[in-house]
């Protein structure tokens, strides 16, 4: 289903920000300018049988322990690309959006997003994103929050988004 129209029918306001594509959601925070911390990225893992979206800041990275306790699994893992292209089919691939509902899957937000009033999220396609408020995309997706998440630090002599050398 096209985000777009999933949040019009649902009557949500949104800003579409257009970008060339980038590799990583912490990329994609700098091409629209705004605070990566802001920026959500989306991580469909495998937890037990099911999958589930996991949604997060674009500068942490996911406590795949800490996510396995909040949704009661024994094992959770990242999922395959393969897995993301057989679940995202109406997406370009390595587009993820954080609406696990559209998609039939229970989603998660590590609950550090909610501190913003707006979040940036991606939308069908890698140079589309999407700003709307925090409470609008709850309020639609009913995620369960909770903190799984933990900020990325980085290497000494490198930083966040961009490759040494």
């Amino acid at each position: 289903m096209c985000i777009r129209g999933y949040l019009l029918e649902h009557r949500v306001r949104f800003e579409a920000m257009l970008h060339r594509p980038a590799a990583t959601a912490s990329r994609r925070a700098k091409s629209v300018h705004v605070p990566g911390d802001q920026v959500a990225k989306s991580v469909l893992v495998r937890a037990d049988d099911r999958f589930v979206l996991a949604v997060l800041p674009s500068t942490h990275r996911v406590e795949l322990d800490r996510l396995a306790a909040v949704l009661e699994a024994d094992r959770v893992r990242l999922a395959t690309e393969d897995e993301l292209a057989g679940i995202f089919t109406d997406c370009e691939r390595g587009a993820v959006p954080p609406f696990g509902s559209v998609y039939g899957l229970t989603t998660v937000v590590d609950s550090s997003l909610a501190a913003w009033a707006e979040i940036v999220v991606e939308a069908n396609l890698r140079h589309e994103d999407l700003r709307l408020r925090y409470r609008d995309f709850e309020a639609i997706e009913g995620p369960i929050r909770a903190r799984f998440a933990r900020p990325i630090v980085p290497r000494k002599g490198r930083t966040l988004g961009r490759r040494a050398g």
